[in-house]
């Protein structure tokens, strides 16, 4: 946690700069550490320690704002700093849309501990991190001539923050996290040099998967042999829960303030209107404990909840801060999302493609781009041919194309295997009729 002599430099801080010509102020601490430990071939290739600590100031002066930060937080310095804000905030054009949240949207505090922080964070060794990267290596080197590289990497990091607002908010967080990661190339047919990657990830160190990474790695580029194109037409398509995030981040982006105000989202004017299949129900859900992306306030203090995004289909909100809600003169939401949940089904991925007589099970995106004015989509995709309920002929090289709003109203069946490890809880999706260019 922040110490209280910290806390009490941040107090002083913001009173200092409302002493010294700003209206509003609001002051952010943070300080966290990170490291990475990545081997190649079970030898260490490269190792990062790093740790911040800082103090930003957000400043409201005479109709102006202006954000500014600083690791060197010594009283004496900080003075200047401020001052220096103030003056070269008043330079800057008029915004008068930049104000604090209204004080009654703040969070009040009160709420259990949302157990983001692992206590043993600070007594894993650099040693023990080490052994797992080359554990995950160890996995299958020397296990198949087909090998060409193994990368295997090791990621942690912790984060806290404390946040005062000078109309009368204030809030810790916390958290940790950790990542283990293997990428695998092999030697494919001719020329190819398919790869694939696997990774897991927890808020803690004792419920990180640490077993069987390499191995679903290798196991993964092994069934890339042999990719190639197939005949273009419409499929059905199933996309597994660790990639379809690439389908869902388009309609989420478009539903900020900042694409709204700009008029630059598909989504503009579609509150309370079906966008998407009924199969889809998506909620926030900021309040589940122990869980990535759990948060009682977002980044301008104002207090989460739960609440549905896209409900059996039908848009149900936007994510507009304060500064857009200001300039466009309507009433703020959420300056953004905590923790998706995407309703589940009843099966998992492997019951879904048993039922299938054709279809496409998406693996990979390569590259592609959807356009957030129109929603129009064009992804390089690779996976697997599906006939009669198995996996067949790896893909690759193919694309699909269409838009967003035709794609989400083609889902026809949400799988019950989300990554729980996720701040987008995503299972299995399934499309029907979905054009895919090949051969």
């Amino acid at each position: 946690m922040i110490s209280d002599k910290n806390k009490q430099l941040a107090q002083w801080a913001m009173d200092y700069a409302l002493k010294n010509g700003c209206q509003q102020a609001k002051v952010n601490l943070y300080t966290g550490t990170n490291s990475s430990f990545e081997l190649r071939d079970g030898k260490m290739d490269k190792l990062q320690q790093a740790s911040e600590n800082g103090l930003t100031i957000y400043i409201y002066v005479d109709g102006r704002y202006g954000t500014y930060n600083t690791n060197r937080l010594d009283k004496k310095e900080l003075e200047t700093f401020i001052k220096n804000g103030i003056d070269a905030t008043r330079y800057l054009a008029k915004d008068e849309a930049r104000t604090l949240p209204h004080e009654s949207r703040y969070y009040k505090g009160g709420m259990p501990d949302l157990q983001l922080m692992d206590s043993k964070f600070n007594s894993i060794q650099p040693n023990e991190k080490i052994d797992i990267a080359k554990a995950v290596a160890n996995e299958v080197l020397g296990s198949n001539d087909r090998i060409i590289s193994v990368n295997s990497s090791f990621y942690d990091g912790d984060s806290i923050g404390y946040k005062i607002a000078s109309n009368g908010f204030e809030g810790n967080t916390q958290s940790s996290w950790y990542s283990i990661m293997a990428d695998i190339a092999i030697k494919g047919e001719g020329e190819a040099r398919p790869s694939a990657g696997w990774n897991e990830s927890s808020l803690f160190f004792d419920t990180l998967v640490k077993q069987d990474i390499g191995k679903t790695a290798l196991k993964r580029a092994l069934s890339k042999i042999g990719q190639q194109k197939i005949k273009s037409g419409k499929y059905t398509m199933v996309v597994e829960p660790r990639i379809a995030r690439q389908l869902l981040s388009p309609m989420i982006n478009v539903l900020y303030g900042s694409s709204l105000q700009q008029k630059n989202s598909f989504l503009m004017n579609k509150l309370n209107e079906t966008i998407a299949s009924n199969k889809m129900t998506l909620i926030d859900e900021p309040h589940l404990i122990q869980s990535s992306g759990a948060r009682y306030f977002d980044a301008e203090g104002v207090a989460t909840q739960r609440m549905p995004i896209i409900e059996n289909g039908t848009l149900k909100t936007y994510f507009i801060d304060t500064y857009n809600a200001n300039k466009m003169n309507c009433a703020p939401t959420i300056a953004s999302p905590s923790l998706l949940v995407l309703e589940t089904g009843n099966r998992d991925q492997d019951a879904i493609i048993n039922d299938l007589t054709t279809g496409i099970l998406i693996t990979g995106f390569n590259g592609g781009n959807s356009n957030s004015t129109t929603g129009d989509f064009s992804y390089g995709v690779e996976g697997f041919l599906i006939e009669n309920g198995k996996l067949t002929q790896p893909i690759s090289e193919m694309n699909i194309t269409g838009n967003m709003l035709n794609l989400w109203a083609s889902l026809i069946e949400t799988g019950n295997d989300p990554r729980l490890t996720s701040s987008w809880r995503i299972p299995t999706l399934v499309f029907e009729n979905i054009n895919f260019s090949g051969l």
